[in-house]
């Protein structure tokens, strides 16, 4: 009996439309996280990016859980002295939606030079619109 191993060839991209509006913003990212691995395939394999694109939509009308809004704290650091900043979850998900996206996701995908492949192939809009119209693809409705 010999093992199968994915070839480049083997791989085939889907689309996936991921509608965010009322779920919780950790179900969403895992979710994207899922389908960019390609873990919701049986030909997985941790060394190649067989994972497919995913379209978030709706980032605006996310939700979270508990008190999260007020006491989740998003931190960064220029690097100079002083340059220390950090913001709520709530004022992020005002100015900033996608980031807010984008962040969990990341925080999901593998810390290497394939998680950055894997990452480029997300894309996160406020709106029910998006430019990917030909992408229709298989629209999610987990909830």
């Amino acid at each position: 009996m010999n093992t199968y191993t994915v070839k480049a060839n083997d791989i085939k991209r889907d689309w996936h439309v991921i509608d965010a509006s009322g779920r919780v913003l950790g179900e969403v990212a895992a979710e994207a996280a899922k389908y960019l691995m390609g873990k919701h395939k049986p030909m997985f394999c941790r060394n190649l990016d067989c994972g497919d694109y995913v379209i978030i939509v709706n980032a605006k009308k996310i939700t979270v859980t508990g008190n999260k809004l007020d006491q989740k704290m998003y931190y960064r650091h220029s690097g100079f002295p002083g340059g220390f900043r950090q913001e709520k979850l709530g004022d992020l998900l005002k100015t900033k939606p996608l980031f807010v996206i984008e962040h969990a996701v990341k925080g999901m995908i593998p810390r290497n030079t394939l998680g950055a492949q894997i990452l480029a192939k997300l894309k996160v809009y406020e709106g029910a619109e998006h430019p990917h119209a030909s992408q229709t693809g298989v629209v999610s409705k987990e909830s």
